[in-house]
C-alpha cells in the first residue's frame, strides 16, 4: 500500500502511454514529455496562485494587519481575481519601444524558470526530465535571466527600466557565483551533476534519527545558507529587491510592463523562488527523502514538498521582517563575504572528505569554516570606518 501512494502518479502515467500502443517511438516520447510538461506546469501553477495568497495573508498576520479575506470563503479566491484583474487590463507599450523585445522579455524569463523545474527530483522516481548534467543545466538554462532581464529595460526605452535592469543584472552576476560555487563541494563529494545521485547520495540514517544529508556536516551547512541567501537575490526578494529603487518609486525593469506582460513577470519571480528552494532541497536538505527511518511510509514526494514549503515560508518570513539594503551593502556583501565563503566551503569538504567522512573530519571542517568566518568578519567590520549616518530634512 505504502508503495502504492508513493508511486501512483508514477504509474497513472504508465497506464496512459499504452494507449499509443503500435505507434512510433517518438510519439511515445513526446507524448511520455508532454505529459511531464503538463504535470509540471500544473502542480507549479496551483502553487503559485496559493502562495500569492498566502503570502499576502502570512505577512499580514505578522504585521498585525489582514490580508485578503473578500474574494471568496477566507478570501481563497483571490488568486482567481486578480489573474482576471490581469487578463482584462489594456496592454500598454511605450510608442517609442523595441515592441518585439518588449514583447519576448516576460516570455524568456518565465521559460527559463519553468525549464529550470524540469531537472528536480520531486520523489521517487518522479524527476521530470532525468540528465546526467542536471545541475549544469540548470545553471546554464538559469542563467539566460540575466539576459531576459536586460531586454524587459532596454526593450522599454525608459532610463528608469534600464537604470533598474542594471541594478538586477548587477546583483544576480555578483550572486551567481557563490550560488554556483556552493554546490561543487556537493558535486565534488557525490562525484556526479546527476540531481537523481545526489539525493540517492543523502539516503540512508545513523542510528535510525539521524539522517546523511549534507546539511548536517558543516560544509554543508554553510553552504546551504550561503546558497539560500544567494537564491534570494537571485529572485530578487526582500531584502535584496533593488531593482525597485526607493527614490523612483518604479518597478524596476518592470516599470513599463502592464496586463499580462506584468503578471508573468511577477510569475517568473514565483517559479524562480520554487526552482532555486526545490535545488537546495534537493543539494542539502536530502531531497525527498524522510527526516527519521521511521517515517518512510510517507510518499516521498510529501517529504519534498514538505520541505519546500518551509524554505517558501522562510522567504515570506524574511520578506515580512526585514528591510531593503542599499545596493551597495549588498555588492560588497557579495565580494567580500559570500565568495570567499564559497570557497571556504569547498576547502572545508575536501578536508571533511579525505579526514575519512567521520568524527575527525567532522571538527576539522568545522574548524576551517569557523577560522575564515572570525577572519572575515574581522577584515570587513565598518564600524570604525563609518559614522553613524544623520539624516536632516528641509524645513
Amino acid at each position: 500500500m505504502n508503495d502504492f501512494l508513493d508511486q501512483i502518479f508514477v504509474r497513472a502515467k504508465q497506464m496512459l502511454l499504452p494507449l499509443l500502443t503500435g505507434a512510433p517511438d517518438w510519439v511515445i516520447q513526446l507524448a511520455s514529455s508532454l505529459i511531464n510538461i503538463f504535470a509540471l506546469l500544473g502542480v507549479f501553477l496551483t502553487l503559485f496562485a496559493l502562495i500569492s495568497v498566502l503570502e499576502r495573508k502570512i505577512l499580514g498576520r505578522m504585521q498585525n494587519r489582514y490580508g485578503p479575506n473578500r474574494v471568496g470563503p477566507f478570501g481563497l479566491f483571490q488568486p482567481v481575481a486578480d489573474g482576471i484583474k490581469m487578463l482584462i487590463k489594456e496592454d500598454i507599450v511605450p510608442v517609442r519601444a523595441d515592441k518585439v523585445v518588449h514583447f519576448l522579455a516576460p516570455i524568456m524569463i518565465a521559460a527559463t524558470a519553468i525549464l529550470a523545474l524540469g531537472v528536480i527530483p520531486y520523489g521517487r522516481n518522479m524527476t521530470p526530465f532525468a540528465i546526467d548534467g542536471g545541475i549544469l543545466f540548470f545553471f546554464a538554462v538559469g542563467s539566460t535571466t540575466e539576459l531576459a532581464v536586460f531586454m524587459a529595460g532596454w526593450g522599454s526605452n525608459n532610463k528608469f527600466s534600464m537604470l533598474g535592469a542594471m541594478r538586477a543584472i548587477a546583483q544576480m552576476i555578483s550572486y551567481e557565483l557563490p550560488l554556483i560555487i556552493t554546490t561543487f563541494p556537493v558535486v565534488m563529494v557525490v562525484g556526479a551533476l546527476s540531481p537523481d545521485a545526489i539525493v540517492a547520495a543523502q539516503g540512508g540514517y545513523a542510528l535510525g534519527v539521524m539522517p546523511h544529508w549534507f546539511v548536517t556536516t558543516p560544509w554543508g551547512a554553510a553552504a546551504f545558507i550561503l546558497f539560500f541567501v544567494s537564491g534570494l537575490v537571485e529572485s530578487n526578494r526582500t531584502p535584496f529587491d533593488v531593482p525597485e529603487g526607493e527614490s523612483e518609486i518604479v518597478a524596476g525593469h518592470m516599470t513599463e510592463y502592464s496586463g499580462f506582460k506584468y503578471a508573468t513577470f511577477f510569475m517568473a519571480e514565483y517559479f524562480g523562488m520554487f526552482a532555486i528552494s526545490g535545488l537546495a532541497v534537493t543539494l542539502f536538505l536530502g531531497g525527498w527523502h524522510a527526516p527519521i527511518a521511521g517515517l518512510q511510509f510517507i510518499p516521498s514526494y510529501v517529504w519534498f514538498f514538505a520541505k519546500l514549503s518551509a524554505l517558501l515560508f522562510v522567504y515570506i518570513w524574511v520578506r515580512g521582517t526585514l528591510p531593503r539594503t542599499r545596493v551597495d551593502q549588498i555588492m560588497n556583501f557579495a565580494w567580500k563575504f559570500m565568495l570567499p565563503m564559497a570557497f571556504t566551503c569547498l576547502v572545508s569538504a575536501a578536508v571533511w572528505h579525505y579526514q575519512g567522512r567521520g568524527l575527525a573530519g567532522w571538527l576539522w571542517s568545522l574548524g576551517v569554516i569557523v577560522v575564515v568566518y572570525v577572519a572575515l568578519s574581522r577584515l570587513i567590520d565598518t564600524r570604525k570606518k563609518f559614522a553613524t549616518r544623520t539624516y536632516r530634512f528641509a524645513e
